[in-house]
């Protein structure tokens, strides 16, 4: 017979969402026993961003214990014994295979089952792969990605065993900017490939783009653009040894990192529960359409109460705030406590080199650019804010202050109008420290 485990909650998932739900059940009251984390990963929940930034240092390289969830949010950081010590299960390295909501039960790839009366989906995004596609050479040795500590583990080990090589990063996003630089600083020769006009192509404007890519290239990367890679050569050993390009280019590669996107893991739940862009579709309290069943971060495609419409949104804020918010209506719910719908303002960052940016609110509308954009400029700082309707519907800053990043997020919240966009332009940031 196989075995059987049995708790009031369970969390299936073990990244940022389920450390934040955790920390969460803790403060609001949970006895030794009642709840389990299910992850597929060997270590305690984390702070993922540390991943593509400080792990990758080459002096001082943040490690665990640094970053266990929640020292991101400046909160206490959750060691494992803090777990056992709350009477949390932590249930490592076990993945989950087959979820039968109807009955409530889990199963894992060993055949465990595990029972439940209230389940967070905090599952996350896989990677999407290049062999996915069935690219030629794909399976190659050192053909890396990053999603989980055991990935950047084995991207230090390649950093360190091909040292002063040469790194081909695909993909132009959060992950492909934030590694490009961390190969740079590791003494690689660096160039970055993607198929998009620009970088980051979802949330910057050209304008935007044009100042970072001149920033990587006066820091040495090499930036290809509109075109993509359609196979790779290895040695002997299966190592890669050259990246084809689309346009006939091929490119010398020790290392090649690629980041070009994520998918929601939902498989385990498909024809069980409702499903919206992409995701599990949430009520604002993060319930799904099956009753005492939950989905939190990634994975969640909520109602995104300031613009009037169901969003997915992948990035470690919403994680960290849908995890509390789904945890004190599930405790809300048991004391008959009413608890406020999920009203969240979309903020994004990101830090690479010297630089860091943050971006808040909606990036549709007209926009404008203000400030210092010049690549070369010692420190430099600027902004966009996009204008629609007459109203300033989102607000980006690069090089801010923590007070001027705060204002321009109240901005982005309380969507100011304007009424004239030359005059926007002028004042610049200082329109937004008088909101």
């Amino acid at each position: 017979m196989a075995s059987e485990k049995h708790f009031k909650y369970v969390i299936l998932g073990g990244g940022v969402a389920a450390g934040y739900a955790a920390q969460e059940f803790a403060k609001q009251g949970v006895e030794p026993g009642e709840l389990a984390i299910i992850s597929k990963e060997a270590v305690a929940p984390y702070e993922r961003p540390a991943l593509s930034k400080g792990y990758l240092f080459p002096q001082n390289a943040a490690r665990l214990p640094g970053f266990y969830v929640c020292v991101g949010s400046g909160g206490e950081r959750l060691l494992p014994e803090w777990y056992s010590e709350k009477g949390i299960e932590l249930i490592l390295s076990t993945e989950i295979v087959k979820a039968y909501l109807s009955t409530k039960t889990l199963t894992s790839a060993a055949g465990a089952n595990f029972t439940y009366e209230i389940l967070l989906i905090a599952t996350g995004s896989s990677v999407i792969k290049l062999t996915d596609f069935g690219t030629p050479g794909a399976d190659s040795n050192n053909i890396l990605y990053l999603r989980e500590i055991d990935d950047a583990d084995k991207l230090v080990a390649a950093i360190q065993a091909k040292k002063g090589g040469k790194a081909v990063v695909v993909g132009g996003g959060y992950i492909g900017l934030e590694l490009s630089a961390a190969l740079k600083i590791n003494d690689f020769d660096v160039t970055m490939v993607f198929p998009e006009p620009w970088c980051m192509p979802r949330l910057f404007t050209a304008d935007i783009a044009a100042f970072y890519e001149a920033y990587y290239t006066n820091k040495g990367v090499k930036i290809l653009k509109g075109t993509l890679a359609v196979g790779f050569d290895a040695d002997a050993n299966g190592d890669v040894t050259a990246v084809k390009l689309k346009d006939g280019t091929v490119l010398e590669a020790d290392i090649v990192v690629v980041g070009v996107g994520g998918r929601p893991l939902t498989t385990l739940f498909k024809g069980q529960v409702a499903e919206e862009k992409g995701g599990i579709k949430t009520d604002a309290f993060f319930e799904t359409s099956v009753p005492g069943v939950y989905a939190i971060g990634d994975v969640a495609t909520f109602p995104l109460k300031m613009y009037n419409e169901l969003r997915r949104v992948e990035h470690v804020d919403h994680s960290r705030k849908s995890a509390e918010q789904a945890v004190k209506a599930i405790k809300g719910k048991e004391s008959g406590e009413p608890v406020p719908e999920y009203d969240y303002l979309p903020y994004f960052y990101s830090r690479s080199f010297d630089l860091g940016w943050q971006f808040y609110g909606d990036n549709v509308g007209e926009t404008i650019l203000f400030g210092d954009s010049d690549p070369t400029s010692s420190k430099p700082k600027f902004g966009s804010y996009w204008i629609k309707d007459g109203k300033v519907l989102g607000a980006f800053l690069e090089g801010g202050s923590p007070d001027e990043n705060k204002a321009i997020a109240k901005v982005a919240k309380t969507q100011p109008p304007v009424a004239n966009l030359e005059e926007l332009k002028e004042e610049g940031l200082q329109f937004a420290s008088k909101i």
